[in-house]
């Protein structure tokens, strides 16, 4: 075609993990051009809509290797669909630090150890999504910067339509651009290697109903809602095997978030619900709230009816942990005030009639598991609860309160296999030949049982250095 470009690395996707592979390969001396569908400067993408927070399994960039890894170990539960998740460990200083070689500018922000490392200037704490002109934003656009200065291109508007596949290998990809297919001008971008790295498939109702949920209208999208699972497709088609498709990052947060842009990203309801009871319309509980906000948003997704379920709690957790500001915008009072509902009552009967559960399942759940509290026997509980994550809070002291809840998706977590140098694997483990993948593209690293959250920004900058680097140690 007259329109063939021809570069050393094609990467598809421009967020931070397509932009930190493209810039590490450019910075190795390869010739490197990103593919963005997004058409303007400030293209969305989760990465730049985060919270800049960068961390490895909640620990500190910075922390022993040793220590990072047993934060992981106790999340993923040895999974083997996390079987990858060590890299995490392993490269997490050496990340950070090309991080701050490319212009990322970090402060502390927080108490809390995850919090060590944030991009600046941050994101207001507060409710409401206000990213422009933040720390990840200006990270991004520095990359794109960076990109160029070294001969590197990022291509906007141009969205991958397929590989292209010679002599047994990937060779480049077809775009389209210029709008829908009608009016596209079809094009060939050739290379010695491409990586995908266009996030996940959280946006396509589609994948999400084979692999997530089977009523994706009831999820709320928390992120940029536009990895669409074209590279996770293409890749599938070129032979390359999937892992860990089931499980997603994402949040509790409360119903009215649907119709209330002020409830999302923040304040999430994992904190409350983390030590409390979650029931179903019966008044039962269902699963191990124990085990943290992801696994709960999972478990809720899998449900037939994602909106079924409620967050019961006492006054003391609405005034005590609800109200903690370590982890700014606390639940109490920035959800009320933006427009939240929480429901409260001076008996557990009327709290069930206000929020149409059964009063006395209620009851009885919320019998049993103050006596299991008192006793210290949650693991006999049906489901039963962890505490080794988080300390249950008995639910004796009125007014007692409810929130409804739906479920917040921010990424998927499974996606292609991928080795240790990002390389994309077949279903055998061989390698598909010229074809890489980064960031929320990728599986093998979170996921699993636990839906174990081990860091998305990490996660994108590790696995798109490995890969730029594997192709330039083959090209050398």
């Amino acid at each position: 075609m007259a329109n063939d470009v021809v570069v050393d690395v094609v990467v598809v996707g421009g967020g931070l993990a397509g932009l930190s592979a493209a810039n590490r390969a450019a910075e190795l001396g390869l010739s490197a051009v990103v593919l963005e569908q997004g058409a303007a400067p400030d293209y969305p993408c989760n990465s730049r809509f985060s919270g800049g927070i960068v961390h490895v399994a909640q620990k500190d960039m910075r922390a022993d290797p040793a220590d990072i890894q047993a934060a992981i170990d106790a999340l993923t539960d040895g999974d083997n669909s996390t079987a990858l998740s060590p890299i995490m460990a392993d490269e997490a200083a050496r990340a950070l630090e090309w991080m701050r070689e490319q212009g990322g500018k970090f402060i502390k922000g927080g108490v809390l150890e995850f919090m060590r490392w944030v991009l600046a200037p941050p994101r207001p704490r507060r409710p409401g999504l206000e990213w422009k002109g933040r720390g990840p934003d200006v990270f991004l656009r520095n990359l794109t910067a960076k990109l160029e200065s070294h001969g590197g291109k990022l291509e906007r508007g141009v969205r991958a339509t397929g590989l292209i596949i010679e002599g047994g290998r990937v060779s480049g990809v077809t775009v389209e651009r210029g709008g829908p297919p009608e009016q596209s001008e079809a094009e060939q971008f050739k290379s010695e290697a491409v990586v995908i790295a266009d996030g996940g498939f959280q946006g396509d109702a589609d994948m999400v109903r084979q692999y997530i949920s089977p009523n994706p209208d009831a999820l709320f999208t928390r992120g940029a809602g536009n990895g669409n699972g074209d590279g996770l497709r293409m890749a599938m088609v070129a032979g390359a095997g999937v892992v860990g498709m089931n499980r997603f990052y994402g949040h509790l947060l409360g119903r009215e978030t649907f119709n209330n842009e002020k409830l999302w990203p923040y304040p999430t309801v994992d904190a409350i619900a983390q030590v409390s009871v979650v029931v179903d319309g019966a008044g039962a509980r269902v699963f191990d709230e124990g085990q943290g906000g992801v696994y709960m948003a999972n478990n809720i997704a899998a449900l037939d009816n994602p909106l079924s379920m409620t967050v019961v709690f006492d006054d003391s957790v609405w005034t005590g942990l609800a109200a903690d500001n370590r982890y700014p915008p606390c639940m109490n009072p920035s959800f009320v005030n933006e427009g939240g509902t929480v429901f409260a009552a001076d008996s557990l009967a009327e709290l069930a009639g206000q929020i149409g559960v059964d009063a006395a399942g209620l009851a009885k759940t919320v019998v049993d598991f103050n006596a299991a509290v008192e006793a210290g026997s949650l693991e006999a509980l049906s489901p039963p609860r962890a505490t080794d994550k988080f300390q249950p809070n008995a639910i004796r002291t009125a007014p007692f309160h409810a929130i409804q809840l739906c479920v917040g998706m921010t990424y998927t977590m499974g996606g292609v296999m991928i080795d240790r140098n990002s390389q994309v694997l077949h279903d055998d483990g061989a390698p598909v030949a010229g074809l890489y993948a980064a960031g929320s593209a990728t599986g093998g690293i979170e996921g699993g049982p636990s839906a174990a959250y081990i860091g998305g920004l990490s996660k994108a900058v590790i696995t798109g250095l490995r890969a730029a680097e594997h192709i330039s140690n083959l090209k050398g």
